[in-house]
């Protein structure tokens, strides 16, 4: 996945991609802010909630995004912001986690004074937010620390294209000509080891022309219309990964001895909220820290079960098989949203997790209605009886908002989740707008 989206040459997200968009409705797929302004619009609103619920702190205070794609949703939530003075006046910096250059210059173009970035250049002044400087970062942990800060942090569609690890509880015996890879090298077993139910890893490798998959897949049918260049095959012995991360939470081993399990693990996903629960709240070993700030996550995947046979492919808004044309197809795979809050709970003390939520929940609660609502008379107030051009705006409009909160079986609102990570309150718990609170 790491190499299919992200290599230097020819990564889907990082290749050059002139005259095709990855995003919107001529690319291969559509986010949530490309559908409805809106979306990003209480987004900022729910950052501003935080902001005032936590003494409106008045400097030092960071706007964080990981993977902003085009900076379509940064865009809109630093508009909303500069409409709050108070608030867009304590903002002191904008950070982009973003790998690829070619995503950087389309988000330059849009959040900034500048056509483009001109080669290491990593910086560029906000066009939204004036005096603010926009600062890009390959990862969240450079960005410089701000432990007299405030960071809000923003995380929208980012943890679904984190590699996984797949597993399948396996219970074939390891021969004694075998050979077991294990974190300190490479070891042949004393005597046969007996069937035994373990974890072994699915692994990616060439397909040749007469071979065949030895192990069920997440491809479905309706996605072997191209040609299929690799296959999962599950590994014989098992492997550094399979012997240590099933063992990291006792979600993965309560299935330990269910034969044929599959778990799908995401480490760059738990070091990811990691870093973002520590940046919040501090790690033990810095107890003075003051925690602040606030991190909203939205994506796919299930409410509390372990994510199994997810990985998927898209192309040209239809389903294509993650196993063909590496670099030209997006890949993505569910998020599992327990693990990462058990990773942001571990990693700090200082914090606590509200949801996952059904985005439907979430942005209902924020008000999404209300506010569509508000738009479609504005767009009315402009028009005259007859109007086509007027009426087909309204109808788009509310088109997209009822699109990211349907409830159907396949429905944006269903889907997707909302999950929050605040600083942890002694006085007892304070749920956030969107997740059962209420605005201070």
């Amino acid at each position: 996945m790491r190499q299919c989206l992200t290599a230097p040459e020819g990564g889907y997200y990082t290749r050059q991609t002139e005259g095709h968009d990855q995003f919107g409705a001529k690319g291969d797929f559509i986010t949530s802010p490309e559908i409805s302004q809106v979306f990003g619009e209480l987004i900022g609103i729910w950052l501003y909630t935080e902001w005032v619920a936590q003494g409106k702190p008045t400097e030092n205070v960071q706007i964080i995004e990981v993977g902003p794609g085009r900076g379509t949703l940064m865009a809109d939530v630093l508009r909303t912001i500069s409409v709050f003075d108070s608030f867009s006046r304590s903002v002191s910096d904008v950070y982009l986690v973003e790998a690829s250059p070619y995503l950087r210059d389309q988000q330059a173009k849009l959040l900034t004074r500048s056509k483009s970035l001109h080669g290491t250049e990593k910086a560029s002044q906000s066009k939204i937010l004036p005096g603010v400087n926009i600062t890009w970062c390959d990862i969240i942990k450079e960005i410089p620390p701000n432990n007299a800060g405030t960071p809000f942090i923003i995380a929208h569609e980012f943890f679904d294209a984190l590699p996984i690890h797949v597993f399948q509880n396996s219970s074939s015996a390891i021969p004694k000509s075998s050979t077991i890879i294990t974190p300190t090298g490479p070891i042949k077993p004393r005597q046969p080891i007996e069937p035994t139910n373990q974890w072994h890893e699915l692994l990616i490798s060439p397909k040749g022309p007469s071979s065949t998959l030895t192990t069920t897949t997440s491809v479905s049918s309706s996605q072997k219309h191209e040609q299929e260049e690799f296959q999962l095959t599950l590994s014989k012995s098992p492997t550094a990964h399979s012997l240590l991360l099933p063992k990291r939470s006792q979600r993965y081993k309560s299935l330990s001895n269910t034969p044929d399990a599959i778990i799908e693990i995401s480490p760059e996903s738990l070091d990811c909220a990691a870093a973002i629960a520590t940046r919040i709240g501090g790690s033990p070993s810095s107890p003075k820290h003051k925690a602040s700030g606030a991190a909203l996550i939205l994506d796919y995947g299930p409410k509390d079960t372990i994510p199994a046979n997810t990985l998927r492919g898209i192309r040209a808004h239809r389903p294509a098989s993650p196993l063909s044309s590496p670099g030209l197809v997006d890949l993505s795979a569910d998020v599992d949203f327990i693990a990462l809050a058990e990773s942001a709970l571990d990693a700090s003390p200082n914090v606590e997790v509200h949801g996952p939520v059904e985005q439907a929940f979430f942005l209902e609660t924020m008000g999404i209605r209300q506010r569509a609502e508000k738009l479609v008379e504005a767009a009315r107030a402009k028009g005259g009886p007859g109007d086509k051009e007027l009426e087909e705006n309204v109808k788009s409009l509310e088109g997209s908002w009822k699109r990211l909160v349907d409830r159907g079986p396949q429905g944006m609102g269903r889907l997707y989740k909302a999950m929050a990570i605040v600083p942890y309150n002694k006085q007892g718990v304070r749920r956030p707008v969107g997740f059962g609170g209420d605005f201070a």
